[in-house]
């Protein structure tokens, strides 16, 4: 039986994150944001108090991109969430599991969101954060790691929010699990990041030795083809062999568009680099048209959905659209990642192959990339995008104090390299021996007198009233 708890608090902070270099995605480039973080104050049956913490950044721009709201507004989009989520979780007063929580406020949390015009992505932003914190108070007060905690269904996780499943699919995913002892990164090249050169994408201080390299579209097929044959023209030059993906963050317009860069992918010489290496395109067009744009021919070329996957029947929809893949974000749900796993590997037992994958929204040094890595790690997810390493210089501006507690409870993932305590990538691989601490992947919480609580809301004008 799995543990059952009472939330007794949940309080949300944020600390200032300002890049190293911008972050173009998209239509927006990124240069500072705030990281949330959420502490929660958990009763379990028998086993009394514990606290747990989860992070993770307030990203503009990319859960809800719609024209008429500015960056800010985007982000008080994802505050009002928490907000929302915060009171739907309190309500519930009686002992459950971390499972039945969230499962009983996952669909007021969606409705209610959506009366304040906050679209389903943003909308689970909230119930996401919030989720994380329980288990890692849940996993102290049991004294199990994420790893062994969740193999054994510590969440209660069941089949009621996806009715294509039983639970006897969920339970035996969840026990055959054997978490990976390495994960390789992959290094983000965004759209004005440089190509040639020092700093370049061949460069392996800039790439931190990585095997694997996601590349952001603009939407263009002719200006994407042409960066595409640069950048594939210093991957050569790597002297290892390596493995590309494509991220074009909703930016195709439609089939036609993206039929147009796959066109040259297929034919173009300059482009075989990349087109012999490519193992997937990630969201090409823009959510509402994905839902209505069966792939056809193009299924050919492997194409996965990452803003589309808003609701947990969004994956089954995708498949039926000829999508093989969908992404784990932590900052999307992991109860959402862990069921979307177990259809892939159901669905794989037939013979054709579906997969989940491992995508980073600039997840931080810290709580949130050991959760998002735990998670993936978990899953069986042999490489990840890396990118808080990479926009962000090591732990920001989070105190010394605190970076050297990390560094110090997880030596394995974190070193000094004599400018600050940084990531520590080892061949291309971070490694995950120190993620089997108690609690969810790590022996360390926020120094919480050194963040500032959760800003008030700005006015959202009548776009989010």
């Amino acid at each position: 039986m799995s543990p059952r708890l009472k939330l007794r608090d949940i309080a949300f902070f944020e600390r200032p994150v300002q890049f190293a270099r911008p972050f173009r995605f998209g239509a927006i480039t990124i240069n500072a944001t705030p990281q949330l973080f959420v502490r929660a104050e958990i009763e379990v049956e028998g086993r009394g108090v514990a606290v747990g913490a989860s992070a993770e950044l307030l990203v503009p721009k990319w859960f809800d991109k719609r024209p008429e709201l500015s960056p800010a507004q985007t982000v008080d989009g994802l505050r009002r969430s928490l907000e929302i989520a915060r009171g739907l979780y309190l309500a519930r007063t009686g002992y459950q599991t971390a499972f039945d929580l969230h499962a009983s406020c996952i669909g007021a949390q969606v409705a209610t969101c959506a009366k304040k015009n906050i679209p389903p992505l943003a909308a689970a932003y909230g119930p996401a954060e919030i989720d994380k914190a329980i288990l890692d108070a849940l996993l102290r007060a049991a004294e199990n790691s994420f790893f062994d905690g969740m193999a054994g269904n510590i969440a209660g996780i069941d089949a009621r929010l996806s009715p294509d499943l039983v639970g006897s699919d969920i339970t035996t995913f969840l026990s055959g699990r054997i978490p990976l002892e390495r994960v390789a990164i992959r290094h983000t090249v965004g759209l004005d990041d440089a190509v040639e050169g020092e700093g370049g994408v061949a460069d392996a201080r800039e790439n931190s030795g990585a095997r694997y390299f996601k590349l952001k579209l603009s939407g263009d097929p002719a200006a994407d083809a042409a960066r595409l044959a640069r950048i594939g023209k210093e991957l050569a030059t790597l002297g290892h062999d390596y493995q590309v993906t494509l991220d074009a963050n909703e930016q195709y317009a439609d089939l036609a568009a993206l039929q147009a860069l796959m066109g040259r992918l297929d034919h173009d010489a300059a482009l075989r680099p990349i087109a012999t290496r490519l193992l997937y395109v990630e969201q090409p067009m823009p959510r509402d048209i994905t839902r209505q744009s069966p792939l056809g021919a193009l299924v050919a070329h492997g194409f996965i959905i990452d803003e589309a996957d808003d609701s947990y029947d969004a994956f089954p929809a995708a498949r039926a659209l000829g999508y093989c893949g969908i992404s784990s974000k932590s900052c999307k749900g992991l109860y959402k990642s862990i069921i979307n796993a177990t259809r892939a590997a159901k669905w794989s037992a037939d013979g054709e192959r579906f997969f989940v994958t491992g995508e980073d929204l600039t997840c931080q040094a810290g709580l949130a990339v050991q959760h998002d890595l735990a998670l993936g790690a978990f899953l069986g997810v042999t490489h990840a995008e890396r990118n808080g390493h990479h926009y962000v210089d090591g732990f920001g501006e989070t105190p010394l104090a605190e970076a050297r507690a990390f560094a110090a409870a997880h030596p394995d993932l974190y070193a000094d390299t004599g400018q600050g305590i940084r990531l520590s990538i080892h061949d291309g691989d971070l490694l995950t021996g120190s993620l089997h601490a108690t609690g969810f992947a790590t022996s360390v919480h926020p120094d919480w007198s050194a963040l500032r609580p959760l800003e008030q809301l700005r006015s959202l004008q009548e776009h989010l009233t």
